[in-house]
């Protein structure tokens, strides 16, 4: 298994976010979590991203295991070294320097030039978009635009699992579609892929496997299809 997370209890203070929760991510995979604001979907992906910390919270129990190693405690950087990525809600592209600039930070960590070209290069195939604005500032792009943005700067970093947190969030329907469909491109490509999303049919079409939070828990798991046509999820959150 590529991730597990073990019983992990995590808190802001003293409110509980997520009480001993256990899910996983395999080889190949896209993984959906589904559920209400509030429910601990991003509190689990910040757990497992090394962000939870800075952002005032704290894990109170529980293992996370990335390829057989415990990961607990370890940096977001220490992270994104080992392959394990995180595009953030909102975007967070460098409004101020341009869209191949943006491109470039993200291979960072890098230092060989003739691969992080030819990734470049897959990954201006994959948004071609992106290749016509590339000495555009990344402030004046669409907001869709921006997510293929993060997207791209992600996949520079190689990343074995991508954590996307949001992705559709406050896009138009055209690139919601548009943005599920290159998260599939992506998995396809051979990344695994983790997906916190309140946009729970387009999550569950993609998704081989989803887990539903509420209330800090994990209430149902199955694949995504069967969760699709679960009456339950239906009524929840599909409007049926």
């Amino acid at each position: 298994m590529l991730l597990e997370v073990k019983n992990l209890t995590a808190r802001y203070g003293a409110v509980i976010a997520v009480k001993n929760i256990s899910f996983d991510v395999g080889e190949g995979e896209i993984v959906a979590t589904i559920g209400p604001n509030g429910a601990g979907k991003s509190t689990a992906l910040r757990a497992v991203s090394g962000i939870l910390e800075s952002m005032d919270g704290t894990i109170d129990a529980g293992e996370i295991l990335f390829e057989g190693k415990s990961i607990n405690g370890l940096k977001t950087h220490e992270l994104v070294k080992k392959g394990l990525v995180l595009v953030p809600e909102g975007r967070h592209v460098f409004h101020t320097m341009t869209v191949i600039e943006n491109l470039e930070m993200g291979a960072y960590t890098r230092h060989d030039k003739a691969s992080v070209d030819e990734d470049m290069g897959v990954i201006l195939g994959l948004f071609p978009r992106l290749k016509e604005r590339l000495r555009q500032k990344a402030g004046t792009l669409s907001t869709g635009e921006q997510q293929m943005l993060a997207l791209g700067r992600a996949l520079m970093l190689k990343p074995k699992l991508l954590l996307a947190d949001e992705p559709s969030l406050g896009l138009s329907p055209n690139y919601v579609e548009l943005i599920f469909d290159k998260l599939v491109e992506i998995n396809k490509n051979g990344t695994s892929i983790l997906l916190v999303e309140q946009n729970a049919s387009e999550a569950l079409e993609v998704a081989h496997r989803g887990y539903v939070f509420s209330v800090g828990e994990i209430v149902l798991e199955n694949t995504g299809k069967n969760l699709l046509g679960n009456q339950q999820v239906k009524k929840a959150f599909l409007g049926g």
